[in-house]
């Protein structure tokens, strides 16, 4: 008989990438019956094989961690499952709920939520360290309770190693068969990339601000808005009229929007909680073939300069930016060489291939 899988989340959509793409369908192919738990209003459904349960989308971050998170306990209780996998910090106490009754439990750690919380725009700077630090000691109570920490990150993994033995890193790197383009680089447009979450910490400002009137380069801009009036700002900006806006697109328009671009932009703001961070979408840029133009990151750099497979720049200097954009542009045959080394990069290491045989041992250490 299957073992039976809930993954639960109160705050990703139910096509996560990670969660439903990687995470769950792996897990399906290797023979457990999977359901994700989703609170997004759309209803139930199922997809693939995989089935969903909707809990309902509620209004305010209130309500998300108090009604919500009650609602996912009680469909998760209700559907009886061997595992559970938590992919929320909101979710925490409901791993410890569920351990009281028996269940194993793994909380899926996709960021470092204490550095997070300080980087946050919208509270003073004192009492986001005051909520840091409340945040980071229930994190470590929760967990020790947990049977399985899975970290999005080698960074996030060493930190909960020190709490919670069974830790392990399943990095969010991309799936090889998905995104592996072969559009010859003279097909290409003078055209570079930005996938993804669209914010001002992920430097999109700058981003547009990289290109002017005149520019004979477009970007292609995919991805939701993350910021109110945030899309009336670019606009007000002159490089927004070389600007391809997408919207949010599905993972095959991701494919067509990189097989036709030269470069992909990863040009985040250097704040605490991206140090040690594993941008998805840089291993993306290199799967498909194009270089990236990263922030000039540590961990980014030490990636980008031993693969060179990409140029470095300033991500607050809009002129760094477009001096890289350019660079790309005027010199083929060398942006097809960092291609193609990005590219062997994550065909030999940085793939989902070996991450999902990972996540896999753990699912077997815990039900066997």
């Amino acid at each position: 008989m299957k073992k039976r899988v809930v993954h639960l989340t109160s705050v990703h959509a139910r096509n996560d990438v990670r969660i439903f793409v990687k995470q769950c369908k792996s897990l399906q192919q290797a023979g457990y019956d999977v359901s994700i738990v989703v609170a997004d209003g759309l209803g139930d459904e199922v997809k693939e094989g995989i089935k969903f349960y909707d809990v309902g989308k509620l209004q305010g971050r209130f309500k998300r961690f108090t009604k919500t998170t009650q609602n996912v306990f009680k469909k998760a209780k209700e559907l009886n499952a061997d595992v559970y996998h938590l992919h929320d910090p909101e979710l925490m106490p409901i791993g410890i709920k569920l351990k009281k009754l028996h269940k194993k439990v793994i909380f899926d750690a996709h960021e470092d939520l204490p550095k997070q919380l300080l980087s946050k725009p919208y509270l003073n700077k004192f009492l986001l360290k005051i909520i840091s630090k409340l945040v980071a000691k229930y994190e470590k109570y929760a967990t020790k309770k947990i049977d399985y920490i899975i970290a999005a990150s080698p960074f996030i993994r060493d930190k909960f190693l020190k709490i919670n033995k069974n830790t392990i890193d399943v990095n969010n790197f991309p799936i090889i068969q998905e995104l592996n383009t072969t559009t010859l680089w003279k097909d290409k447009k003078d055209e570079v990339c930005y996938i993804g979450g669209i914010s001002t910490i992920r430097g999109i400002k700058e981003a547009v601000e990289a290109f002017n009137v005149k520019s004979i380069v477009r970007l292609n801009l995919a991805g939701n808005y993350v910021e109110d009036n945030l899309k009336e700002c670019l606009e007000q900006k002159k490089g927004w009229s070389s600007v391809n806006e997408h919207g949010f697109v599905n993972r095959n328009e991701v494919q067509n929007i990189l097989s036709r671009s030269k470069a992909g932009l990863v040009t985040l703001y250097p704040t605490i909680n991206y140090q040690d961070a594993l941008p998805v979408k840089m291993f993306e840029y290199m799967l498909a073939g194009i270089p990236v133009i990263s922030s000039n990151i540590p961990l980014w750099k030490k990636i980008v300069e031993n693969h060179n497979c990409g140029i470095l720049v300033n991500p607050l200097k809009p002129k760094e930016i477009r001096e890289a954009i350019m660079y790309i542009i005027e010199n083929p045959e060398e942006a097809e060489r960092m291609g193609r080394n990005g590219k062997q990069a994550v065909l030999e290491k940085y793939n989902w291939n070996i991450e999902k045989e990972k996540l896999i041992s753990v699912y077997k250490e815990i039900t066997k």
